[in-house]
C-alpha cells in the first residue's frame, strides 16, 4: 500500500481528531509504550509544555482550597474582633480587623485571577493535547508502515526458506538413500570392514531415510505408491 503524503495524512489525521475527546496522553501509560525512543525524542517539546500545563492546573487547585479555607477563617475571626473592638473601643483590635479585611481581600482577588486562569487552562491543555496526538498519529503512522513493509519482506523470506529447506531435505534424503545402497552392497561383499575401508563417519544403515506408511503398504502388497499417495498397481 502506497504511503500518504504528509500533507494529506495530516489533513485526514485532523479530521478524525475533529469532535473527539482525547484522553491526556502523557497520562495513560499506554500512550508511552507506543513510543520508541526516537519517536519521544520527536515529540518531547509538546510533551513537557502539555506537562507544564498540567503541573500548572493542579497548583492552581491546590492553592485555590487553601486560599478559600484562609479566607473562611479570617472571615470566621472577623466577626467576633469587630464586635469587641466596638464593645471595647481597642485600637489594636480595630487593627487587626483592618488586617483581617485586607487579607480577605488580598485571598478574593487572587482566587479571582486563579479562577480566570483555571477557565482557561483546559482549553490550553485541549489544544496541546490535540497537537500532541497529531504528532504521535504521524509517528505511529510511520512505525505502522515500516513494520508492515518489513513484515512482508520477512514473509517473502520465510516463505523462499521453506521451499529451499523441502529441497535440502529431499537432496538429503535421496543422498543417505544412496549411502544406505552402497554400504548395503559394499558390507556384502566386504563384511564390516567396509567401515574402515571407505572412512565411514556415521553407519548408513541408521540414516536410512524412513520409508512413507503408504510405500510400506504398496509394497508388501507388491505395488507402487501412486503420485497422489493412493496405492498403484506395481509395475
Amino acid at each position: 500500500m502506497k504511503r500518504k503524503s504528509g500533507k494529506v495524512r495530516q489533513e485526514a489525521f485532523e479530521e478524525a481528531l475533529r469532535g473527539k475527546k482525547v484522553p491526556i496522553l502523557t497520562l495513560d501509560s499506554k500512550w508511552y509504550r507506543l513510543l520508541d525512543e526516537n519517536t519521544r525524542a520527536a515529540v518531547k517539546g509538546t510533551e513537557e509544555q502539555l506537562n507544564g500545563l498540567l503541573k500548572r492546573q493542579g497548583k492552581l487547585n491546590t492553592e485555590s482550597k487553601e486560599i478559600h479555607k484562609l479566607k473562611r477563617r479570617l472571615m470566621d475571626e472577623m466577626v467576633p474582633l469587630v464586635t469587641e473592638a466596638e464593645q471595647t473601643g481597642d485600637k489594636a483590635l480595630d487593627k487587626k480587623v483592618d488586617q483581617n479585611k485586607k487579607l480577605v481581600e488580598d485571598c478574593s482577588r487572587r482566587m479571582e485571577e486563579y479562577k480566570d486562569e483555571l477557565k482557561e487552562l483546559p482549553r490550553q491543555i485541549n489544544r496541546l493535547n490535540n497537537q500532541l496526538m497529531l504528532a504521535t498519529m504521524d509517528c505511529c503512522y510511520d512505525a505502522m508502515q515500516g513494520n508492515t513493509e518489513e513484515i512482508q519482506r520477512i514473509e517473502a523470506w520465510v516463505k523462499e526458506i521453506r521451499i529451499e529447506l523441502k529441497k535440502n531435505l529431499v537432496r538429503k534424503q535421496e543422498m543417505e538413500q544412496q549411502n544406505h545402497e552402497i554400504y548395503s552392497y559394499m558390507h556384502d561383499v566386504f563384511g564390516a570392514d567396509v567401515v574402515d575401508l571407505f572412512d565411514m563417519q556415521y553407519n548408513p544403515e541408521k540414516k536410512r531415510p524412513q520409508m512413507p506408511q503408504r510405500e510400506k503398504r504398496a509394497k508388501a502388497h507388491g505395488r507402487q505408491a501412486g503420485p497422489d499417495g493412493r496405492d498403484g498397481e506395481g509395475i
